[in-house]
Formats: structure tokens, C-alpha cells, sequence
């Protein structure tokens, strides 16, 4: 099954989105911000999909996916965001980024899987 790797700031999302996931049969990576996922990116993390919070201490969920769109094992892995903003500016800037789709919170369980079944091929 596939790999994702969820990054949040929020210890409940993390715990609760990566019980759907395990219980969908997905392996779950996660970090609590921006930098400790790239800690795990610049070690060679594979991962089929990447679901990032938005607003986040330090590094955002924008600049994140702009750094891991910069390396090239990461290049082409869809990304979606997992967040309370639900304005347009936001989802064209987030796309800009590299960003393949957009889920807002709260997501149910089958809003979110049937997302993630959309973009991991």
C-alpha cells in the first residue's frame, strides 16, 4: 500500500487523520511542522503522497511544498493541502506552489480518501 506522509502542527489531526489513513491501509509518516518534514525528505523519505496543513509556526505549508517541489525525487509526488482556509487567492497561491489539490477542514473520512484516491496513481 501507499505511503503518506501527513505534516500538521496540530497533535489531534495528526493522531486522528493518521488513524483513517492506517485504518484505509495506507503507512502513515508524520511531523509536527514544515522542518522536521524536510528532515525526512532530505534523508530519502519515499513517499506516494504528501497531505500538509497551511498555517503552521515557521516554515507554512506553501513554502514548504516549494522546497520539496526543488528536489528532484519529489518533484512529480502529488501534494494536497489539509487546512481551514478555504479562500480562492489561497488555492491559486497553493497551486502555484505545486500543490495537486485541496481538502478543508473538517474533512470527513470518506471526503478525505476519496480525495486521496484521486490523486495517487
Amino acid at each position: 500500500m501507499s505511503t503518506i506522509m501527513l505534516v500538521d502542527d496540530s497533535a489531534t489531526i495528526l493522531l486522528s487523520i493518521s488513524s483513517i489513513l492506517g485504518k484505509a491501509g495506507y503507512t502513515v509518516e508524520k511531523a509536527n511542522n514544515a522542518e522536521v518534514a524536510l528532515t525526512k525528505f532530505n534523508a530519502g523519505i519515499k513517499i506516494d503522497l504528501l497531505i500538509t496543513d497551511l498555517n503552521m509556526p515557521g516554515m507554512n505549508g506553501i513554502e514548504l511544498i516549494q522546497e520539496v517541489r526543488k528536489m528532484a525525487p519529489y518533484k512529480f509526488v502529488p501534494i494536497l493541502f489539509l487546512t481551514t482556509e478555504s479562500q480562492q487567492s489561497r488555492k491559486l497561491e497553493a497551486k502555484a506552489a505545486g500543490a495537486s489539490g485541496w481538502i478543508v477542514k473538517p474533512a470527513t473520512a470518506d471526503e478525505l480518501l476519496n480525495t486521496i484516491k484521486l490523486v495517487i496513481r
